[in-house]
C-alpha cells in the first residue's frame, strides 16, 4: 500500500498539472506589454491638444475631444507606435491585467480593466527603451489614464508589466458624427463606435448625389472634399472586423459645421 506521503505527493503533482493547464488556457490570446500612467488623478490631462486647419481642438491624437462629454471617461489609454498604427487603432478596446507573476510588488492581484485607445504615446529616442523610452518602437506599451492604471497597479510602481488582448467595445447609445471643416472640406469625427471600435473605411452621400469614399485625415477624423451644403448626409461605415453599417440621413439638410449627430444604430 502506498504511504500517505506518496499519495500526498501524487495529489500535489496532479493539482500542479491542473493549475499549469488552467494558466496556459488563461494566457491564450494574451500579449505581453508594459503600462505607465498620465493625466492626473482625474484624468483631465489625457484630453491632449490637437491642431487641424489652424483650429485648436481638445482631443489628443485620435481627436475625440473632451473624453468626459464624448463618453470615453477615464478608462482610456495612449498607445505606443507599435500599437497606434498611425491612428488606425483609435477606438479599439483592450482588456489589461497586471502581470503579477512578473511583478508581485506593484501589481494588484486579480484585477483587470478595459480601456479605449484615444491617444498616441510618442517615442522618446533620447532615452533607452528600458529606461524612459517606454513607447519607442518596437515596444508595445500603454500609457493609461491614471484612474484606469490604478485599477491594476499600485501608484508608487509607476510602470508595470501587463498582459493585454483586444476585446469588443461596448458603448452606450448610437454612433456619433461630428461635422467640422468648411465648404468643400467636410472633416467628420466618428465617435462612440462599438464592436471592433476602430474604423477601416467610411463613405459619405449627400441627398443629391452618390456614395463617395472618404479618407482618413488623422485619428478618428475622416475627410471629404465635396460640396454638400444644403443636403442631408448619410454615412456608410466599416469597422476593422469587416462589419458595415449604413446611417441614412443622419444629418438633416440644414446641418451646420460644428454640429454632432447621434444615430440610433450601433455595431
Amino acid at each position: 500500500m502506498a504511504s500517505h506521503s506518496s499519495v500526498l505527493l501524487l495529489v500535489l503533482l496532479l493539482l500542479s498539472a491542473v493549475v499549469d493547464m488552467a494558466a496556459a488556457s488563461a494566457s491564450e490570446g494574451w500579449t505581453n506589454a508594459h503600462a505607465t500612467f498620465y493625466g492626473g488623478s482625474d484624468a483631465s490631462g489625457t484630453m491632449g491638444l490637437a491642431v487641424y486647419e489652424d483650429d485648436l481642438d481638445l482631443g489628443g491624437a485620435c481627436g475625440y475631444g473632451n473624453l468626459y462629454s464624448t463618453g470615453y471617461g477615464t478608462a482610456t489609454a495612449a498607445l505606443s507606435t507599435a500599437l497606434f498604427d498611425d491612428g488606425a487603432s483609435c477606438g479599439q478596446c483592450f482588456k489589461i491585467i497586471c502581470d503579477v507573476h512578473a511583478d508581485s510588488r506593484w501589481c494588484r492581484t486579480g484585477k483587470s480593466v478595459t480601456v479605449t485607445a484615444t491617444n498616441f504615446c510618442p517615442p522618446n529616442f533620447a532615452l533607452p527603451n528600458d529606461n524612459g523610452g517606454w513607447c519607442n518602437p518596437p515596444l508595445q506599451h500603454f500609457d493609461m489614464a491614471q484612474p484606469a492604471w490604478e485599477e491594476i497597479g499600485v501608484y508608487q510602481g509607476g510602470i508595470v508589466p501587463v498582459l493585454f488582448k483586444r476585446v469588443p467595445c461596448v458603448k452606450e447609445g448610437g454612433v456619433r458624427f461630428t461635422i467640422n471643416g468648411r465648404s468643400y472640406f467636410e472633416l467628420v469625427l466618428i465617435t462612440n463606435v462599438g464592436g471592433a471600435g476602430s474604423i477601416s473605411a467610411v463613405s459619405i452621400k449627400g441627398s443629391k448625389g452618390n456614395w463617395q469614399a472618404m479618407t482618413r485625415n488623422w485619428g478618428a477624423n475622416w475627410q471629404s472634399n465635396l460640396y454638400l451644403n444644403g443636403q442631408s448626409l448619410s454615412f456608410r461605415v466599416t469597422t476593422t472586423d469587416g462589419t458595415t453599417l449604413v446611417f441614412p440621413d443622419i444629418a438633416p439638410s440644414n446641418w451646420q459645421f460644428g454640429q454632432t449627430f447621434t444615430s440610433t444604430a450601433q455595431f
